[in-house]
């Protein structure tokens, strides 16, 4: 007979309705939800730790870094986003890594929204959408000529994605009718991926092939920059450019570079460094730049999603299951 697991707090500073929250706290009983009592204008916010997340077992959302390391009962930390940069040192990972402390994120959440709108980008850029809802031309005019011929087809054009995860195997499984030659770039190649894959010492014979780069990078010291004049040279002239993974993973000023002069057909991005950009920033003067704000995880219903995608691990971490999404 298997005995019963010990009540369990749960802290979350997720922010989000009432009803979801209670939602929540029925799904977890008999453990115990915590929550702040000033919770922060944003998950992001700095601000104070709150005295009962120090009495947490388990906590999701996005604590404070040193409220995780200083929290002597904690026993496993679920990040409310994809992204986990403040907790993605050398440092954090050996701490917890030391306790036994297992770390998720919540990247299954924004995997299918985030390929849906980096496929959005594709097909807009393919179809001409920003030319075409600006004109009103009429029907056999050289402009209406001009449009019909510069719209593309996706079928059988390259694809070179920079940043293998969950969100680079969604977006292979959409574009899948459309017959594209698909690579990606993969730091340590692990031989289960669905499409060739190509190694950073490999990527610029890859880049010189590419109809589209898709830039799905996480925000470290290594991939600081990593988009630059060089590498924007190394593309196919007139390829087009996509980053749905972090502003600072692109030199925006050698971007702008490689837009205006040519070299890149188009740029289409979800993020930027600062986000927003001032109004007076240089990209917004290119008229092949499209950027959206940082809105490619969102979806209807997203809370829920997030909370769900909780619970299952919850579930999991309960029955010593492995948990999904685990990042350390």
């Amino acid at each position: 007979m298997v005995a019963s697991m010990p009540t369990l707090k749960v802290f979350t500073d997720l922010q989000t309705s009432p009803e979801l929250i209670d939602w929540l706290r029925e799904s977890i009983a008999p453990h115990q939800l915590l929550l702040p009592a000033n919770p922060g204008g944003s998950i992001l916010a700095d601000v104070p730790t709150d005295p009962l997340m120090q009495e947490a077992d388990i906590v999701v959302g996005q604590p404070r870094v040193d409220a995780v390391l200083s929290s002597e009962k904690l026993k496993w930390l679920q990040v409310s986003t994809a992204g986990f940069t403040r907790y993605d040192t050398p440092e954090f990972r050996a701490a917890m890594k030391e306790r036994g402390i297992p770390v998720t994120n919540s990247s299954h959440v924004y995997d299918d929204a985030c390929a849906e709108h980096v496929f959005a980008f594709m097909l807009a850029n393919a179809r001409q959408l920003p030319r075409g809802l600006k004109t009103r031309c009429a029907n056999g005019t050289e402009e209406w000529t001009a449009l019909r011929r510069d719209s593309r087809l996706l079928q059988e054009q390259s694809l070179l994605i920079v940043g293998y995860g969950a969100i680079a195997e969604r977006l292979i499984d959409l574009l899948e009718p459309f017959r594209m030659k698909i690579t990606a770039m993969r730091r340590t190649p692990r031989g289960d991926e669905k499409v060739a894959i190509v190694t950073p010492d490999q990527v610029a014979g890859a880049m010189g092939e590419a109809d589209h780069v898709i830039n799905i990078l996480p925000d470290n010291a290594e991939s600081s920059r990593w988009f630059n004049a060089e590498r924007f040279g190394q593309m196919k002239q007139g390829a087009i450019f996509h980053n749905i993974g972090r502003g600072t993973t692109v030199n925006q000023e050698d971007l702008v570079a490689a837009l205006k002069s040519g070299q890149l057909g188009a740029a289409w991005l979800d993020v930027t460094d600062p986000e927003p950009l001032p109004d007076d920033h240089v990209l917004w003067t290119c008229e092949t730049c499209y950027i959206t704000p940082h809105t490619a995880g969102g979806q209807f219903g997203e809370a829920k999603v997030l909370i769900r995608h909780f619970l299952e691990n919850f579930e999991r971490y309960q029955k010593g299951e492995k948990l999904v999404n685990r990042v350390m």
